[in-house]
């Protein structure tokens, strides 16, 4: 925001200077602008991202600039309603989230309002920012199958849709439909497939459950080590977290995992992302900017890729050697407010066909 600030004060003083000319100095002095009131050197983030390294992120950001981050934690939805609720009278700068739909959701809901600063543009590419700039994006985390390395070869593998085929009856883990990243996941699919195929593969799916949906995605990579069954449909972030774990048990469940990247040949691999917004009714706006400009820089965004495994939104950022071992891959060609546009339909695609 700096940047864009600065012509604009050397308009103001310009302006000045002519209206000043040929006045003596008594009256020039009432035309002299007032001083304007610095904003409060703090910044109040409301998060539905619960994780150590964003948390770190923000103290960096105090320590380099003296604004200090107040962070309230909870339920996206939760959060949403809470500023919905507020409206005016909010504490709240701005809202960070995770999945395309509920930031979709957010913008909808009328709590957000543009981010404008030529450093953000710069840091993250259009296709990861909605596209009024409501909210911009901090990372993204790539829905995959993860395979057993011992009962499963890759080259088995390919697409999302062969998972529904006979050969993986009884060896498919996922968890519950009512998880976002697997409605989300479907909503993809029926933007890209349409609601007949999406639902056609809902049913495959459940079709060749090794289980009933169980936990989270830790839970399905602890059980491919189980032996429960041998795919399981999982963010990759859950793979970094457990092969870096301190728990001896995770690290040796992530050692027996392999990591493929499904549709490359067709639709690219499901993609979702994890997204920061300027509240409508931000008390501290330039504040909460410089926090999103630093947040979306390289180097922030290499701490968190390396941190918590996810993949950078900032092209300049240098992925972590695990994230470099997995290899580039094609990803979707999706609008993310698809996801949220859809969601309601993924939700009756996966009650009917018995998904629980």
């Amino acid at each position: 925001m700096r940047k864009l600030f600065k012509p604009m004060l050397a308009s103001a003083v310009l302006a000045l200077g002519l209206a000043g000319c040929g006045a003596n100095e008594k009256e020039a002095e009432p035309e002299k602008a007032a001083p304007k009131k610095q904003e409060e050197k703090v910044v109040n983030v409301y998060t539905a991202r619960h994780y150590e390294a964003d948390d770190e992120v923000f103290k960096k950001f105090t320590e380099e600039t003296g604004i200090k981050v107040n962070v309230v934690k909870g339920e996206a939805e939760e959060l949403i309603e809470r500023l919905k609720r507020e409206g005016k009278s909010t504490e709240a700068d701005l809202f960070v989230t995770v999945d395309g739909g509920v930031l979709s959701n957010a913008k909808k809901t009328g709590i957000l309002q543009p981010v404008e600063s030529e450093t953000v543009e710069k840091n993250v590419p259009e296709k990861f920012r909605d596209q009024d700039n409501n909210w911009v994006g901090m990372s993204t985390r790539a829905r995959v199958i993860v395979y057993s390395k011992d009962r499963v070869k890759p080259e088995e593998l390919s697409t999302y849709e062969d998972l529904t085929s006979d050969k993986w009856k009884g060896k498919v883990l996922a968890r519950s439909s009512t998880n976002m990243y697997n409605q989300s996941l479907l909503a993809s699919f029926i933007e890209l497939n349409g609601e007949k195929e999406a639902e056609k593969w809902a049913s495959g799916i459940v079709k060749n459950f090794a289980r009933q949906p169980d936990g989270g995605d830790r839970d399905q990579a602890k059980a491919i080590a189980a032996g429960v069954g041998d795919v399981a449909i999982m963010n990759t972030y859950y793979v970094g977290l457990l092969a870096n774990s301190e728990d001896p048990e995770e690290v040796k469940v992530a050692e027996g995992l392999g990591v493929f990247f499904p549709n490359q040949e067709t639709n690219g691999t499901h993609v979702n992302i994890s997204g920061i917004g300027l509240t409508k009714h931000s008390k501290h706006p330039n504040n909460a900017t410089k926090l999103i400009e630093y947040v979306t820089d390289q180097e922030a965004q290499e701490f968190l890729s390396a941190n918590n495994y996810e993949f950078p939104v900032n092209e300049k950022a240098e992925k972590p050697e695990l994230l470099q071992s997995w290899g580039d891959f094609k990803m979707q060609d999706l609008n993310f407010e698809k996801l949220g546009e859809y969601n309601q339909k993924a939700i009756e695609i996966f009650n009917k066909v018995g998904w629980k």
